[in-house]
């Protein structure tokens, strides 16, 4: 099989909501530049019709102009606006929150990665105990095997974006107790890996423009998953967490 052949195995499928997708660009390492217009190419050039947005500049920089910048793409129908809080600023970040929401905010995005926190700093738990309280909904990065447990018990609404398949045990039996823990398909590559979750619990993931889209599309598209199952986690279960 050739790299020409994604196109014709991925066929008509289209996902409604992609629910990783940045905008910014890293300044560590060599990458796109993630400027709005391009990322939103981007998605429509494979078959995306819509993006949960947030900012990496907002993440790495400043939490406000970041997050204002992403509220400022809103108007166009393609854009989720996902706003992003720095756990290295604890209070801060919950003052953050609690500006977004207003503002029709219905989801945060964590970069523990990105940001040198650990699960088990009192500034994940404090700010996953406010989102909870807020019914937003939290995008996470992190491992999923320690990033489950600031969030457990709170009944709260939870994507792991980076469960890689290696981990997928670990989620799933983390999200048996937690009816609001969900899993992005980034990472969720191997042959049975989508099939093992139960659809209502994935969300088609690309992270898009850092990450190939093609790979997470053709995996979904060539998947075992019943056509309205595909349909869910093609955007149908991130319109039901996003609003």
């Amino acid at each position: 099989m050739t790299a020409f052949d994604a196109r014709r195995l991925i066929g008509e499928l289209t996902v409604t909501l992609d629910v990783d997708v940045l905008v910014g660009a890293y300044t560590d390492r060599d990458g796109p530049p993630g400027d709005p217009d391009s990322v939103l190419g981007t998605l429509a050039g494979h078959g995306v019709r819509a993006g949960a947005v947030a900012s990496l500049r907002a993440a790495l920089f400043d939490m406000e102009t970041g997050n204002d910048e992403v509220l400022g793409l809103s108007d166009d129908q393609r854009v989720v606006p996902v706003g992003t809080v720095d756990l290295r600023d604890p209070l801060g970040a919950v003052r953050e929150i609690e500006r977004l929401v207003p503002l029709g905010v219905r989801a945060i995005r964590l970069f523990p990665d990105e940001q040198g926190v650990e699960a088990g700093f009192p500034s994940v738990r404090h700010v996953a105990r406010r989102a909870a309280a807020l019914g937003l909904t939290v995008l996470t990065g992190g491992d999923v095997r320690r990033f489950w447990e600031p969030f457990a018990g709170r009944g709260a609404k939870v994507v792991f974006l980076d469960t890689h398949f290696y981990h997928l045990g670990d989620f799933l039996v983390a999200a048996a107790d937690e009816p609001g823990f969900h899993t992005s398909t980034r990472l969720l590559n191997s042959p049975d890996a989508l099939e093992t979750v139960p659809p209502d619990r994935l969300l088609y993931g690309s992270r898009t423009p850092h990450y190939e889209p093609v790979v997470p599309l053709l995996r979904l598209a060539t998947s075992g998953l019943k056509p309205e199952e595909i349909a869910a986690v093609a955007g149908g279960n991130a319109r039901r967490l996003l609003g």
